[in-house]
């Protein structure tokens, strides 16, 4: 029914992480941002800004690009992980944009300078690196009194946590923020979260604190 365009980054994760959550019959291509597939026309032709992850839906004839989008239209679509109305809905968009934002931008660019070019820009690794401790302190404020960020498990903890998953890479010692580490336990021991890490490849395990 779904083709899925991705690779094993944060923002494809999040897709595959949702598709096996929902159950939903998909097919993932591989798009091997290392070597370049994704600037090949016929990548482009789906998505423009030659980004993953991308979606088309043959049922439906829609094809996305950004993961934030996909996730809305995969929860509208089934009616799962999004609250149709009210304040529960607005809750969970609210910490979904956080992500995309936020997490998504300030972790990777900390994981860009402190794990693959450390020692190149001190400024830029200060920088980022005490926006992400922020960032991590705000997640683990919001989840002191809660399972999870929405109080049930939604589209934001699957677009939160892959970002997560990397805390290796961004210096962060999760032990300094016990909620954040609780919730990331939590979400990383449901099946559909270990089957759709290894899409579209296994590569290496889930990182545990």
């Amino acid at each position: 029914m779904i083709d899925l365009y991705t690779w094993t980054t944060p923002n494809g994760r999040k897709v595959s992480i949702m598709l096996e959550e929902l159950g939903l019959p998909y097919t993932a291509h591989a798009i091997n941002i290392g070597e370049g597939d994704q600037h090949a026309p016929e990548f482009l032709a789906i998505a423009p800004n030659n980004k993953i992850p991308a979606i088309v839906d043959n049922e439906t004839g829609i094809q996305l690009m950004e993961s934030g989008a996909i996730m809305v239209y995969l929860a509208e679509k089934t009616g799962r992980f999004l609250p149709a109305e009210g304040a529960a809905r607005y809750a969970v968009l609210q910490w979904l944009m956080w992500q995309m934002g936020g997490i998504g931008p300030f972790l990777g660019q900390a994981h860009h300078f402190l794990f693959y070019n450390r020692g190149k820009a001190p400024y830029a690794e200060e920088r980022f690196a005490k926006e992400a401790k922020r960032l991590y302190g705000v997640l683990d404020k919001r989840l002191q009194d809660r399972e999870f960020i929405v109080d049930d498990y939604s589209i934001a903890d699957m677009a939160v946590w892959p970002w997560i998953a990397r805390f290796e890479r961004q210096d962060i010692d999760l032990a300094e923020y016990p909620h954040v580490r609780a919730w990331y336990e939590r979400v990383a021991a449901r099946p559909a979260v270990i089957s759709g890490y290894d899409v579209p490849k296994v590569t290496e395990p889930i990182p545990m604190p």
